[in-house]
């Protein structure tokens, strides 16, 4: 994932401890395709794929919660593809510096 090298890490090992083992693989390798856009202060979810908005994922959907230490963490999957990282109440993640 291209935001946080930090949050990759976390989401493995959370989805790990889940028994979540192909999700905890496949994290690796998402991207970054958009912000959320809901102007919630304390959101800093991202779209890990091209969806339309307003859309639901229908068939072969499912929520993943977390158990993060710090916040909220949720993702959502389609037929094993992590679509959206739902990422709340969480402290600023900062890009890193080139």
């Amino acid at each position: 994932m291209t935001s946080s090298p930090d949050l990759v890490a976390e989401l493995t090992t959370l989805l790990e401890d889940e028994g979540e083992h192909e999700l905890a693989i496949c994290v690796r390798d998402v991207r970054l395709v958009a912000v959320c856009d809901c102007g919630d202060d304390f959101c800093q979810s991202i779209h890990t794929a091209v969806h339309p908005k307003g859309e639901p994922y229908g068939e072969g959907h499912r929520c993943v919660p977390l158990s993060p230490s710090e916040g909220m963490l949720i993702l959502d999957v389609v037929y094993g593809r992590i679509m959206y990282v739902e990422i709340l109440n969480r402290a600023p993640m900062h890009s890193p510096k080139p």
